[in-house]
């Protein structure tokens, strides 16, 4: 028994070191493809492709910003635009021109072209709905949705350049530029040793995460991420520019807290901010034979969290566990990684923090450990490197109570689709069931928000399902989705033949088929378009922006 222990130990550490090896290689062989597919596209004559409406909008836009449009004229310029999403599909989509505003006049200048466009096109009886989707914004552009923050032939609004970090004199807030990435953001307030409720992935958007809610390694202590902004900077759909906060403004204040970019453009946050030196976060690697294991010690968790067992109880410190089963069909092979955090400096560095050693955790035989004390920046750098960009990538997700039989069917739906993969025989696809909690003591926390989670008086741990894929080729698209789906369904099945579901769904990790607003409730889905129709009178952001999940006023 000994030989075979370590033997399998032997091929994972081997497999680890591959999968880390692949990683940069896969990155690098993403920046030569995407190089190689650039070359192609120039060779094309991508305006041909374009409406003559789409032309004379680009025109228009040239014409006010000359120096803030990029378009396919400037190749070079115009394909590396093109070309920074995080999902190869969206790289595959192609607009008209790139509007890269450098500050928020400029930005309303453009929204109000934008409108106008919006308006001529409404009121003309020969142009069809598709044909009022004229733009789409980016601020990330880490999302697996199709066309999320991409559009084929419209105008792309990139908030790249609203790149600011600011830490106010008091250092209890930080203004934060929508086109921030969340590894910058840490990097630049860690010699101040200070943290704010952030996204967990560094390579994740400031605008999408915090708008759709945003889960973070501190919202056991300070609830979502939505629920911790002060004050947003927004462009309206007639160019005006104000700031809603809880005093001015305040419907759209709140409205903005998980609805997404359905009011308007956000070219500014203000986040409330902590002291946070360092936190102590990683991972630890098992063989998939454990994980019934895994299972019981992530109830056992979350189920203690609520009952109070002396010595074991839950810490508003302690984030996770975050819980990933993975298959690589390249290599076919099953892993399990959990992801555990604890953002309270421990004082003895070389132990782990007592809720996680008092958990089922510890006690589990593991591979490999990453946990250490490290900063927020390296924190979040280790959730980003396990996906890397320039792959096929889907995204769904649901939710359901903390209840061990659920939570083994939901580990059956991820093992039965393995055999859906091999099937199809999709090549070099990554297949990941994750589980995380939603508590309910956090889920109230912070500033009100329209998730619908703080409502009533559930007392009962909730854990976010959501699957994580990822592939090679195009022609596989559909079959990855229909899996995916399929996976997604089976779970809710169960989940609601023994009452054992919830109707949130977390927007962020929603598949485009999804609905992720039917979850907020009815009176969170009224205000919502209540204050769509105050700010936005004609639906610009519903029918002009694609891309997101909209309101369906």
């Amino acid at each position: 028994m000994a030989t075979v222990k370590l033997f399998t130990a032997a091929n994972f550490a081997l497999f680890v070191l591959f999968l880390f090896l692949f990683q940069r290689l896969h990155i690098r062989s993403s920046s030569t493809r995407r190089d190689a597919e650039s070359e192609e596209s120039l060779d094309m004559n991508l305006d041909a492709s374009f409406t003559d409406a789409a032309r004379q909008l680009r025109a228009k836009l040239v014409a006010a910003l000359p120096d803030s449009v990029v378009t396919p004229e400037n190749a070079a310029k115009f394909e590396e635009s093109v070309k920074q999403y995080w999902a190869q599909q969206a790289c595959e989509t192609v607009p008209s021109c790139v509007v890269r505003p450098r500050d928020v006049e400029e930005l309303s200048q453009a929204i109000k072209i934008l409108k106008c466009e919006f308006d001529r096109r409404t009121e003309d009886i020969s142009s069809d709905n598709d044909d009022r989707n004229i733009f789409a914004t980016r601020s990330g552009g880490h999302s697996p949705v199709a066309r999320a923050s991409s559009i084929q032939g419209g105008a792309l609004i990139d908030l790249g350049l609203f790149d600011e970090v600011s830490i106010s004199h008091d250092e209890r807030s930080v203004i934060i530029g929508s086109g921030c990435k969340w590894g910058d953001v840490y990097k630049a307030l860690e010699s101040k040793g200070l943290g704010v409720a952030g996204g967990r992935n560094a390579a994740v958007g400031v605008g999408g995460l915090s708008l759709g809610g945003g889960l973070s390694f501190f919202s056991p202590r300070f609830g979502f991420v939505c629920s911790n902004i002060i004050q947003y900077e927004i462009v309206l759909a007639d160019g005006s520019v104000v700031q809603a906060t809880a005093e001015s403004h305040s419907d759209l204040w709140r409205a903005l807290k998980g609805g997404a970019n359905n009011f308007g453009v956000v070219s500014r946050f203000e986040v409330r901010a902590f002291p946070s030196p360092k936190l102590w976060s990683g991972f630890i690697y098992l063989h998939s034979s454990q994980a019934p294991k895994v299972l019981s010690s992530f109830h056992d968790f979350l189920d203690r969290t609520l009952t109070g067992d002396e010595g074991k109880t839950y810490d508003d410190f302690a984030a996770g566990p975050i819980v990933c089963f993975t298959y690589l069909q390249q290599l076919g092979i099953q892993a399990v990684a959990v992801a555990i955090t604890h953002t309270k400096l421990p004082k003895n560095d070389k132990k782990w923090p007592r809720c996680w050693q008092t958990s089922g955790f510890s006690k589990l035989w593991r591979f490999w450990s990453t946990c250490s004390v490290k900063s927020l920046a390296a924190a979040s750098d280790e959730m980003s490197v396990l996906n890397p960009p320039g792959r096929r990538q889907e995204f769904a997700t649901t939710t359901i109570k903390n209840d061990q039989p659920t939570l083994a069917v939901a580990h059956r739906a991820y093992r039965d689709a393995i055999g859906e993969i091999r099937k199809h025989n999709i090549q070099n696809m990554s297949w990941t069931l994750v589980l995380q909690p939603m508590l309910p003591e956090w889920t109230r926390k912070g500033d009100s928000n329209v998730l619908g989670l703080s409502d009533g008086e559930s007392t009962r741990a909730l854990v976010n399902v959501s699957f994580t894929v990822n592939w090679k080729l195009s022609q596989d698209d559909s079959t990855v989705q229909r899996i995916t789906r399929a996976a997604i369904e089976q779970i809710d099945a169960y989940a609601e033949a023994h009452n054992t579901g919830h109707c949130y769904r977390y927007i962020n990790y929603c598949g485009s088929w999804q609905k992720p607003f039917d979850g907020y409730g009815q009176d969170n889905l009224k205000f919502m378009g209540e204050v769509s129709r105050r700010y936005d009178p004609e639906g610009l952001f519903q029918k002009g922006c694609a891309g997101g999940f909209k309101l369906g006023r």
